[in-house]
């Protein structure tokens, strides 16, 4: 008989439970209460698209689209794509379900992304996201109720202390232009000096040089020209109105004149929050507004400004969240009971309590380990003169003592 091979969970995925699933379901929980005050609506987008959604959105020459996409021929033949990231996909469905008529749009998302890179902590192949986006207002105040939305994200998580806000300005299309220029100028200078990955750069997107990690380049992107040299009074102006936002806001940045987005779609608006509690990769939610990505896509021109963040990198730095006490247990001593203890688990419920029942095992030690489950109201069901009898062994006055009294009466009646 052949030996069945065990299965085995695929390189750079994750099975989330225990303690990682708690810390996972508090920032979903966190990000959805903070969309509310924020009156976000929920999207959703498929997990895969065409293929050129997410290549003409993040540059053929990105590291995400040439080494990181999980890309595949459908059995039609089609080049399609698991998403990498939701802003091509949400401005996608705004182009092609016809989301114009809803401008501006305020609009939310959270689920699994998939890149192909090297797993390292709190970082997979497949992995979570949350997502917020406005699309159709141009507007500063958009960046500013983004930015106020993170914020008060981090804050609702505990982690705003441990997050610094990085903030830039990528200008308009005329401050880019300006700014390209001198860049090549300067990196041109060096190119026997350049690694090879920035070479490639320098030739189809030399703003991305300013990022590189390499050893070789840090000198000679450091010393490159900034960009407010070359800001318009037009871009200069939005600036201040996004810092001037913030400081009413209550939100506190730093000015990091290094932060870049190499694509010629990205406006203004660049940020990231980032830590020092998750080493050398220490972002933990990064966005910036794209005026021309629509446009890129083939739709009308639309300004977009969003962010995004990974829900596993965030629950690293959360205090660990306590395990959720259930709000009543139910102890069903006697075999008889069991019927009348589920009517009561029904009725307990439709109130909005959350019920554990312990009704298996040897009927003796079912009390002992009902008590084990740290319910806040213990209640045991019994059997007595032909008779299910329910006892609550709460004390008096404690939390949810008399409720849970209410109930049981009412049951008794019926």
């Amino acid at each position: 008989m052949a030996r069945i091979e065990t299965p085995r969970r695929v390189r750079g995925t994750q099975d989330i439970f225990g303690e990682e699933q708690r810390r996972f379901a508090r920032v979903v929980e966190a990000f959805e209460h903070v969309r509310r005050l924020y009156c976000f609506s929920q999207v959703q987008v498929p997990v895969f698209e065409a293929t050129n959604v997410f290549a003409r959105s993040m540059g053929e020459t990105s590291d995400v689209v040439s080494k990181e996409m999980y890309t595949f021929p459908d059995r039609g033949d089609e080049l399609l794509t698991l998403r990498p990231e939701f802003t091509a996909g949400i401005c996608r469905a705004y182009i092609t379900e016809g989301w114009q008529q809803y401008a501006p749009l305020k609009l939310t998302t959270h689920g699994p992304v998939f890149r192909y890179e090297r797993p390292q902590k709190g970082r997979y192949r497949q992995f979570h996201q949350i997502d917020a986006e406005i699309i159709g207002a141009a507007e500063p105040q958009a960046d500013v109720e983004l930015l106020t939305f993170a914020d008060q994200l981090l804050h609702e998580l505990g982690i705003a202390d441990e997050v610094t806000l990085q903030l830039n300005t990528l200008g308009d299309a005329e401050t880019r232009d300006a700014w390209r220029a001198a860049l090549v100028a300067h990196f041109e200078k060096h190119r026997g000096e350049l690694s090879e990955d920035s070479l490639t750069r320098l030739d189809k997107n030399p703003m991305r040089i300013l990022d590189s990690k390499d050893p070789r380049d840090r000198p000679i992107a450091d010393s490159a020209p900034d960009i407010d040299a070359y800001l318009t009074n037009e871009a200069g102006a939005f600036f201040e109105a996004v810092q001037k936002g913030l400081q009413a806001a209550g939100v506190t940045p730093t000015r990091n004149a290094r932060l870049v987005r190499g694509l010629d779609y990205y406006r203004h608006t660049a940020f990231e929050f980032v830590t020092d509690r998750l080493g050398a990769q220490g972002t933990v939610l990064a966005g910036g507004r794209y005026d021309g990505l629509i446009g890129n896509l083939g739709g009308p021109e639309t300004p977009g400004v969003g962010w995004a963040a990974g829900i596993e990198r965030l629950g690293m730095l959360l205090a660990e969240p306590a395990v959720q006490r259930p709000d009543i247990v139910l102890a069903v001593e006697d075999d008889q009971a069991l019927t009348h203890a589920l009517t009561a688990q029904k009725l307990f419920r439709a109130h909005g309590l959350s019920v554990e029942t312990v009704a298996t095992g040897s009927p003796r030690k079912r009390y002992d380990k009902a008590t084990r489950v740290q319910a806040k109201v213990l209640v045991s069901f019994g059997w007595q003169s032909g008779a299910a009898v329910a006892n609550n062994r709460s004390v008096p006055g404690a939390e949810l003592h008399d409720v849970v009294e209410q109930l049981l009466n009412e049951l008794a009646g019926q």
